[in-house]
C-alpha cells in the first residue's frame, strides 16, 4: 500500500515548511478583501502563517501579509488572527 503524501506549505513569516493543517491560511479575494480562511478552500491569493502568536506578531511588525498578498492589510487583521488562534485552542 502506498504512503499518502502529506501536503507541506511554507509560513510567510518564519520561512518554515510545515504540514498544511499546522498553518492558518489568509486569503485575498478578487475584490481585494483579506480574510482568514479556516477551511483552506476559499478562492483567491493565499498566504500561510504559523499558528504561533509570536510569529503572527513578527508578521505584523514587518507587515509581511501586505507584501505577499499584494494589497494593503490593516493591522486589525493581525489582531483578528490572534483572537482566532486563542479561540481555536
Amino acid at each position: 500500500m502506498a504512503i499518502k503524501k502529506v501536503p507541506l506549505r511554507k509560513c510567510v513569516a518564519s520561512g518554515e515548511m510545515k504540514v498544511k493543517k499546522d498553518l492558518l491560511r489568509i486569503v485575498r479575494s478578487k475584490e481585494g478583501e483579506v480574510s482568514i480562511d479556516p477551511t483552506g478552500k476559499k478562492n483567491g491569493r493565499g498566504a500561510y502563517l504559523s499558528k504561533d502568536p509570536d510569529i503572527v506578531l513578527q508578521a505584523k511588525k514587518k507587515n509581511i501579509l501586505s507584501q505577499h498578498l499584494n494589497t494593503h492589510v490593516d493591522a486589525s487583521l493581525y489582531d483578528e488572527i490572534l483572537e482566532y488562534l486563542s479561540k481555536e485552542k
